[in-house]
C-alpha cells in the first residue's frame, strides 16, 4: 500500500492495482472529514495539545479516527500534524480497502466452477445441512451461508471482519434471512459463537493451497465444531510434478534485463543485475499451462482437516521421487491442488488440475535456479519444504537432485510474492 499526498488538499492512494484520489474542500491535516464510517480502533483519539500560534496561548482539537473534528484559530502543531498525518493514511487505506471489498467479492462470486461445487456439495448432502448450527468462516459475501440455509440449516453464524461484514449485513437483510444467518463481526479469533455446531464451512484455498492466515482461522474454529461434526472443505491434495519449458525460463530471465543497462541516464544499473535474476527467481508463477510440459506423474500431498492442527501446517515436507518419462531440461516443478467435500450421502471434488476447467487458483510453477538435464526412465529425487513466515505466507525451499548423473539445484520461493503471468 502506498499513500503520498498531492498539493494541498489531495491525497492519492494505491493498493495493488486500485488508486484513488481523495480531494478535500480544505487543505489536509486541519479540517478533514471522509464520508464514509471509520473502524472502531481508529475512534478513540485524545485530545492533541498544539504549539503556540502567531496569536499566542496554546489550544487543544479533538481528532475522531484520525480526522479533525474542531479546531480554532492559528496554525495547526508539528505534533497534531504529524498525528493528523499518520492517522489520514489509516483512514484513507480502510476507505479504500471498504470501496474495493465489493470488487474482490465480484471477483470470487464469478468464478463460476468454484461457486457451483460448494453449491453442489452442500445441496447433495442436504441432510447434514437440514436443521443443523453451521459457521462459515470468513465469509465474505456470505454466499456459502445462503446454500446452508438453501439446504434447511436452522442457523447460520457467518463470521467475516471489518468493512466486508457491512455489506454481508446488506445482503443478509435485503434476502429477508436475518433470523437464520447471524453476522458475526470480527476475525475469527475475536468473535464468539454462541454454541457449537454440526457444521463449518469456509473457503481457506490460496494458490498452491495454502493460505496461511485463511487457513489459520478454519483449523481454529473446530474448536467450536461438535464430536463427528463436518468440515467443507474435509481434505485437499497438494500435487507436485516436475516440467519443461525452455520459454517459460527465458522469458523470466528477461524480465532482469533492464538491470544490464550500462548507461541508464548516465547511470550504470549492471551491479544490480545478479540480484535482480535472484529476486525474480524467488517469486512463483502463477499462470496454466499444457500437460504436455510435465515430465512425470504428479507426487500428491494429502492433508486432512479434520485431523490437523494449526502447527500441522506451520511446517510441510512433501519429499519426492519421480521416474521420468521424457528426456530434457527440468526448468522446475509444477503445482495445483485438489479438495474434497465429504458429506454423508456424497463426496464432491474441486480440482485444480490444468486437465481441469481454469479456476482462479490456477497453477503455479516454481522455477529451478538451475535446469537439470534428464533422460527418459531415470529419477529426480529431492523434497519441497514448505515453511510459514511472519508475512502469514510460507517459504518454498526446493532441492532436487538427477538421481543417476547426481547433478543438483534447487530455489527458495517466497509464495506471498507470486508473478501473475
Amino acid at each position: 500500500e502506498d499513500c503520498c499526498q498531492v498539493g494541498a488538499q489531495s491525497f492519492l492512494v494505491t493498493i495493488g492495482r486500485l488508486s484513488l484520489l481523495l480531494q478535500f474542500k480544505t487543505p489536509t491535516g486541519r479540517y478533514l472529514k471522509l464520508s464514509c464510517d471509520l473502524p472502531e480502533e481508529y475512534k478513540d483519539v485524545p485530545e492533541v495539545p498544539q504549539e503556540s500560534g502567531s496569536g499566542g496561548g496554546s489550544e487543544s482539537r479533538r481528532t475522531r479516527g484520525g480526522l479533525t473534528q474542531e479546531t480554532t484559530g492559528g496554525p495547526p502543531g508539528r505534533a497534531g500534524e504529524a498525528l493528523d498525518a499518520q492517522r489520514v493514511e489509516l483512514a484513507s487505506l480502510w476507505c479504500v480497502q471498504f470501496q474495493s471489498c465489493l470488487g474482490q467479492q465480484q471477483s470470487l462470486l464469478q468464478d463460476h466452477l468454484r461457486i457451483a461445487t460448494y453449491q453442489r456439495a452442500i445441496l447433495a448432502n442436504e441432510s447434514d445441512f437440514r436443521d443443523k448450527v453451521v459457521l462459515d468462516v470468513c465469509c465474505g459475501s456470505a454466499i456459502l451461508s445462503f446454500f446452508s440455509v438453501q439446504a434447511g440449516a436452522s442457523r447460520v453464524y457467518a463470521v467475516e471482519s471489518s468493512p466486508a461484514a457491512t455489506y454481508t449485513q446488506v445482503l443478509v437483510r435485503s434476502n429477508h434471512v436475518q433470523e437464520k444467518i447471524r453476522v458475526l463481526e470480527g476475525s475469527v479469533e475475536e468473535v464468539r459463537c454462541a454454541e457449537t455446531v454440526d457444521v463449518i464451512i469456509s473457503e481457506p484455498m490460496g494458490y498452491m493451497l495454502l493460505n496461511r492466515k485463511l487457513m489459520d482461522d478454519f483449523l481454529y474454529a473446530k474448536k467450536w465444531l461438535k464430536p463427528n461434526g463436518l468440515l467443507f472443505p474435509s481434505c485437499a491434495d497438494i500435487h507436485l510434478a516436475p516440467f519443461t519449458d525452455e520459454q517459460l525460463y527465458f522469458e523470466h530471465c528477461a524480465r532482469a534485463a533492464f538491470w544490464q543497462q550500462r548507461s541508464f541516464y548516465g547511470v550504470n544499473l549492471s551491479a544490480l543485475h545478479a540480484a535482480a535474476v535472484d529476486e525474480f527467481f524467488k517469486q512463483p508463477i502463477v499462470d496454466t499451462f499444457d500437460v504436455h510440459v510435465l515430465m512425470a506423474k504428479s507426487v500428491k500431498h494429502s492433508i486432512d482437516f479434520l485431523e490437523a492442527t494449526q502447527e500441522d501446517l506451520h511446517r510441510i515436507d512433501i519429499p519426492f521421487v519421480f521416474p521420468l518419462l521424457q528426456s530434457g531440461l527440468i526448468h522446475g516443478l509444477a503445482f495445483w491442488f485438489d479438495v474434497a467435500y465429504r458429506g454423508s450421502s456424497a463426496t464432491v471434488w474441486l480440482s485444480t488440475a490444468p486437465t481441469e476447467p481454469l479456476t482462479r487458483w490456477s497453477q503455479v510453477r516454481c522455477l529451478l535456479q538451475t535446469p537439470l538435464f534428464a533422460r527418459l526412465g531415470q529419477t529426480l529425487s529431492g523434497s519441497v519444504l514448505l515453511t510459514a513466515n511472519n508475512r502469514q505466507s510460507y517459504d518454498i525451499q526446493i532441492t532436487a537432485t538427477v538421481d543417476q548423473s547426481g547433478c543438483r539445484s534447487g530455489n527458495c520461493l517466497d509464495l506471498k510474492n507470486p508473478f501473475l503471468r
